[in-house]
C-alpha cells in the first residue's frame, strides 16, 4: 500500500465520518464485535480488495482476509469474496468507503477485460490504453484497475509524455516548428502528435514523430493512416483515439494501428454490484 493511497482512503474517511459515525455511537455498544461478508453479486473482475482492507483497518474495523484472487473473470455469482472480523462500529465506520472503491475500481477492471476480450474475438493485435481521464485523485488507483482488467497504463501525467495537440501548434507557429521545439528539450521522451485526418498524418510522419494519435477517426480512415505510414517507410507508432466503443474497438483494432485509447475505461466505468453482510459475534 503506497502512502500516496493511504492517504487518499484517509481522505476519504474523514469525509464520510466527519466528527463520527452518529448512528453506530447511540445503537451500538462500543465494545461489540461483528464478522462481515463482503460478496460480488455482478459477474466481472474484482479489484481493490487491498484499498477496502486499508479503509476498515484505518476506520478501526480489523483486518480482512481475502477469499478469492483479484483481476480474473468470475462469472459464478453470488460470490463470497472477502471477510473481516473485528470491533463492529469500525467495521461499518470503513464500510461505505471500502465498497465504493472495491466496487468501483472493480467496474474499471470489468469494463477494462471486456474491451480486451472484444479486441481478441476480432483478432486484434492492437494493445488497449488508458488515458488521463481519470478522477481527480484517483488515478493511481484506476490506472491500477486497469492492468488487472488487462489493459496497459499510458500517460500517467503531463509530465512523463510529450503530445502535440492542435492548441500547442497553433501557439508554438506551427506543426514543423512545434516539434523542433519539443525535440530540443525533449531527453530522449518520444514525441506524440496528435492528428485529425490524413493531411495531418502526412505532415506528422514528416516530422518525424515517433507516434500519432489518430483523432475520431472510423476504421477506413485508420486504415488510411496505416498505409500512409507503411507508404512513408516509417516507424511511427499508431495510436486511435476518441469514438471507441464495445461495439467498434473490435473491427478498429484490425485496422493496423498499434494502440487503442479509452478513456471510458476510468471515466464511465459502472460499478460493479459488491456488498457487504454482517452478523454479531
Amino acid at each position: 500500500m503506497s502512502t500516496d493511497a493511504a492517504e487518499l482512503i484517509a481522505q476519504g474517511l474523514a469525509e464520510d465520518i466527519g466528527a463520527g459515525d452518529l448512528t453506530s455511537t447511540l445503537t451500538v455498544p462500543e465494545d461489540a464485535r461483528a464478522r462481515a461478508r463482503i460478496v460480488q453479486k455482478g459477474p466481472g473482475v474484482l479489484f481493490g480488495l487491498d484499498f477496502a482492507a486499508e479503509a476498515f483497518r484505518q476506520a478501526g474495523g480489523g483486518e480482512l482476509d481475502k477469499l478469492m484472487i483479484e483481476g480474473v473473470w468470475r462469472d459464478a455469482v453470488p460470490a463470497e469474496v472477502a471477510f473481516i472480523s473485528g470491533n463492529a462500529r469500525g467495521i461499518l465506520a470503513g464500510e461505505r468507503v471500502a465498497l465504493n472503491l472495491l466496487g468501483h475500481l472493480s467496474g474499471v477492471a470489468t469494463l477494462t477485460a471486456r474491451y480486451v476480450e472484444a479486441i481478441r474475438e476480432a483478432g486484434g493485435r492492437a494493445a488497449l490504453l488508458d488515458t488521463r481521464k481519470t478522477t481527480p485523485g484517483l488515478r493511481v488507483l484506476e490506472k491500477a484497475a486497469v492492468l488487472a482488467g488487462g489493459g496497459h497504463n499510458h500517460r500517467r501525467g503531463l509530465d512523463d509524455a510529450i503530445l502535440i495537440k492542435e492548441n500547442h501548434i497553433a501557439l508554438a507557429g506551427g506543426l514543423e516548428a512545434t516539434v523542433a521545439r519539443a525535440r530540443e528539450g525533449a531527453g530522449g521522451v518520444p514525441i506524440e502528435v496528435e492528428c485529425g485526418d490524413a493531411d495531418e498524418v502526412r505532415a506528422a510522419l514528416a516530422s518525424g514523430a515517433e507516434r500519432l494519435l489518430l483523432d475520431n477517426m472510423g476504421p477506413a480512415e485508420l486504415r488510411v493512416c496505416v498505409g500512409l505510414r507503411e507508404a512513408a517507410g516509417s516507424e511511427a507508432a499508431l495510436e486511435a483515439s476518441g469514438g471507441v466503443s464495445l461495439a467498434n474497438v473490435g473491427e478498429i483494432a484490425t485496422t493496423g494501428v498499434d494502440f487503442i485509447s479509452v478513456g471510458a475505461l476510468t471515466h464511465s466505468a459502472p460499478q460493479l454490484d459488491i456488498s457487504l453482510l454482517l452478523e454479531p459475534v
